[in-house]
């Protein structure tokens, strides 16, 4: 089984698994504690810090061990605009951020406050200028991912720190995805990370805030980790986190120009093997192990579980994996196709071979599931032609990617400037049908109101 899902959990580092059985041993006591034992623990609590601070490039004081990335987020976002509350309520984030954030900010609408989602380019990647244009008078903070966890999208964050530190705005960054690749360069303020991405075990967040930020701990008062993460510390596992971080950045060089390298193999070659195939995400500006593409014509629910099955795991933002049916926010953001949705993050140590095994894989797998979604007719959409040259697909109550394949099988029963108007209440279909457009040479034209769902109607030019 070949595992490409690292960007949603790296495998334990084996230096993660040494210093987590020996922590279990040697710091199993209240580091908060005088007596021999306590301050065992403490020495090792300590040591871990400044590794981690070391690896961030801050201050050990400025560091505290939370017990998630989420966590660590929340945590710092609440902090930051209690801490601000005089300046303002006002919340500055980018559409891509990860749900953590997002989450926050729908915490902080409910609650009054006001928040701004800064718009992403086709490729996943904010503008600098966009920020500043966003910066008000009461935005008390302002928050941006180092890259993005779907697409791989490396994002401007020194610039944009630059831009909010000369408004007197502190700038909070996800830095989940890239941290184990190295610091996130930049005059950020508050930063937040996950170990479990790093190949550290799972439970044990970073946050890191700068001296001079003005930061209000949400909750209780607690005197564990200067009061911003209450709760008995998981010595162990913030022993063998800072410890895989270490020794992950020792080869993160290595690792990174092997890692380009086999995923530059993988985008150069999948639009050559499977036809209908948007690989997304900015080509140059992203980090080393992620890939992302996306199938005309394929549930991305399926094509997963076929890619399993044939000894591949991978994830997806299909609109078809999702208990909501609702395509990825992150996909949505960028424009792009969001059905047969599939990300591919290679753990270092990824064997060439796998990869080419997964190119030899992929192509009849697509084909596979195409072939099973494009029949029998029956299963196919009612089309009906309305007067003039429109045509029209009832594909309502249809789930992705089945609109755009009845749209596809009928695009060519209409003269060249005739339109077809596909009827669909699936939400994946305001994304899907302008994406197949750009991809197929033909006109959106726009969407329009329906007695259900909506009309989304496309002219043929080609």
């Amino acid at each position: 089984m070949a595992y490409f899902d690292a960007a949603s959990g790296a495998p334990l580092h084996p230096v993660a698994r040494q210093a987590l059985t020996a922590a279990l041993d040697e710091g199993w006591a209240d580091p908060s504690r005088l007596y021999r034992e306590g301050r065992r623990a403490r020495l090792l609590l300590d040591a871990a810090r400044e590794a981690a601070a070391e690896a961030v490039g801050c201050r050990p004081d400025e560091l505290v061990f939370t017990p998630s990335g989420t966590r660590a987020v929340h945590s710092g976002i609440a902090g930051a605009l209690a801490g601000r509350r005089r300046v303002g309520r006002h919340l500055i984030v980018s559409a891509v951020e990860h749900s953590s954030v997002l989450h926050s900010a729908e915490v902080h609408r409910a609650d009054g406050g006001s928040v701004t989602e800064v718009a992403v380019d086709r490729a996943g990647a904010v503008s600098p200028s966009s920020y500043a244009g966003a910066l008000r008078p009461d935005t008390a903070l302002a928050c941006l991912q180092s890259a993005n966890h779907e697409v791989g999208t490396a994002q401007p964050v020194a610039e944009v720190a630059g831009v909010c530190r000369a408004a007197g705005v502190p700038l909070l960054v996800d830095a989940a995805q890239s941290l184990g690749w190295g610091p996130v360069e930049g005059d950020w303020s508050l930063l937040t990370a996950s170990a479990h991405k790093w190949g550290g075990p799972p439970g044990v967040g970073l946050l890191v805030v700068r001296k001079g930020v003005r930061f209000a701990p949400p909750g209780p008062a607690d005197e564990r980790e200067s009061g911003r993460a209450a709760g008995f510390e998981n010595l162990p596992a913030i022993v063998a986190a800072a410890a895989s971080l270490r020794a992950v950045r020792a080869r993160a060089a290595e690792d990174a120009a092997r890692l380009r390298e086999l995923t530059e193999r993988i985008r150069a070659r999948i639009p050559r093997l499977v036809p209908d195939v948007e690989v997304v995400g900015d080509p140059e500006r992203r980090l080393p192990g992620i890939v992302t593409f996306s199938c005309l014509y394929v549930d991305g629910e399926t094509l997963l579980h076929e890619l399993d099955r044939a000894g591949f795991s991978v994830s997806s933002g299909s609109s078809c994996t999702s208990s909501t049916l609702t395509p990825s926010h992150v996909l949505r953001a960028m424009g792009v196709l969001s059905e047969g949705n599939v990300r591919v993050s290679l753990p270092p140590g990824t064997a060439r071979e796998d990869v080419e095994r997964f190119l030899s894989v992929l192509p009849e797998t697509v084909a596979q599931v195409r072939r099973k979604l494009g029949a029998p007719v029956p299963a196919g959409a009612a089309v009906t032609r309305e007067p003039g040259d429109a045509l029209v697909v009832d594909a309502l109550g249809r789930r992705c990617p089945i609109p755009v394949i009845e749209l596809a099988k009928v695009i060519g029963d209409v003269p060249v400037g005739g339109t077809v108007r596909v009827l669909a209440d699936d939400e994946a279909a305001r994304l899907d049908i302008p994406a197949w457009c750009e991809m197929r040479g033909q006109e959106y034209v726009g969407e329009e109101p329906a007695d259900r769902g909506s009309a989304y109607v496309v002219r043929r030019v080609s």
